[in-house]
């Protein structure tokens, strides 16, 4: 069965244990924790940090963390950490390939096996421009991830929104023609994808085709939503700045038919995490209305993904 969650970036002042009360509360079965470096907020929703990766090498944060889950009946589907490690800016990328490293390491200590982040680019250069780079970074990334029996998905979002991210955007890992030549050249049963259908929407491609193609690659689900603008695109055209022409949504209030995507993602055999990512703009007004975005998105989801809805414990 698979587990529906939701990604905690989208409450990035509550606490962890709040994060867990929340969750079991409306009845999610698990969460993505976001583990960003404290202070190294880059954009809308970075730089949040439910797990300070550097404190676990306290054993007692590590059995802190392990009692919350059973305390609430929430696991972690993964930890999330999405930088640019191929940044032109040669001390941005070095600070996050660091760090994803240190995330791999954690989801290891945690007893976890999922993380979840970005491929990077250097977006001032082509794809072939940026394939060196890519497999200089990634190659050890992902042996450090076999050795420590750590399944990394890349979430497939090209990262081509605004203008500081034209022309190529901050993301390699945008389409299925480039995750099969990541996963010819690094062939890892560790390396895979956290795979969200709402970027190849607005990308005006089929969502779900690679999901065949990748089934045994599809490590971690993202459930977001986007609305495409047909009459905006069709005046200002796909080469204009996405976020003038899309907009992300919660799940069932865009162009995703999610009918057809769970209908495909069980065909595929897929059993894991399936979280839903808030970006909806119309639910940022306050934490109520976040939290009204988590409960509204469980009860739409669960139409595709039954499961008892789990009663949270009373904290001791």
């Amino acid at each position: 069965m698979m587990q529906l969650g939701f990604v905690s970036a989208i409450v990035p002042d509550m606490s962890l244990e709040a994060v867990f009360a929340t969750a079991a509360e409306i009845g999610y079965e698990c969460v993505e924790v976001m583990c960003w470096p404290e202070g190294k907020a880059t954009r809308r929703y970075a730089g949040i940090t439910h797990i300070n990766v550097a404190e676990l090498n306290d054993p007692s944060v590590i059995a802190y963390i392990q009692n919350l889950t059973q305390q609430y009946g929430v696991g972690i589907s993964g930890l999330g950490y999405y930088p640019n490690a191929l940044s032109c800016d040669a001390a941005e990328a070095q600070q996050a390939v660091e760090h994803i490293n240190a995330v791999i390491t954690a989801t290891s200590k945690l007893g976890l096996t999922r993380m979840n982040t970005f491929i990077g680019r250097d977006w001032t250069k082509s794809v072939d421009d940026n394939w060196p780079r890519f497999l200089d970074t990634w190659k050890p990334i992902i042996k450090r991830a076999e050795d420590q029996g750590v399944s990394v998905g890349i979430e497939n979002c090209p990262m081509l929104f605004t203008a500081d991210e034209w022309p190529g955007g901050k993301n390699l890992a945008g389409s299925p023609a480039i995750w099969r030549r990541m996963f010819n050249d690094i062939p890892s049963d560790n390396f895979g994808l956290n795979y969200d259908p709402s970027h190849l929407v607005f990308q005006q491609m089929d969502y779900l085709k690679p999901m065949r193609e990748f089934a045994n690659k599809l490590f971690h689900i993202h459930a977001k939503d986007v609305r495409v603008d047909h009459e905006q695109l069709n005046d200002i055209g796909i080469l204009a700045h996405p976020n003038d022409y899309h907009s992300p949504k919660l799940p069932g209030m865009g162009d995703v038919d999610w009918g057809k995507f769970f209908s495909t993602l069980t065909d595929t055999g897929y059993r894991g995490p399936v979280c839903v990512e808030v970006e909806d703009r119309a639910y940022e007004g306050s934490e109520d209305d976040c939290k009204l975005a988590l409960v509204q998105s469980h009860d739409f989801l669960r139409n595709y993904m039954p499961g008892a809805k789990l009663q949270p414990v009373k904290p001791a």
